[in-house]
């Protein structure tokens, strides 16, 4: 699944779902790359 998360105070990533973190962050891989971060919000 798709997911968007906040690296900082205005970068945004938005990647493949890998995990939940005990901190309530999460991680999205990028290529090759994962990045974890604060998760956006969904809007409904």
């Amino acid at each position: 699944m798709l997911r968007t998360i906040t690296l900082g105070s205005c970068v945004s990533v938005q990647g493949i779902f890998v995990k939940d973190l005990s901190d309530g962050r999460i991680a999205v891989k990028v290529d090759e790359t994962i990045y974890a971060g604060i998760p956006v919000s969904r809007k409904n």
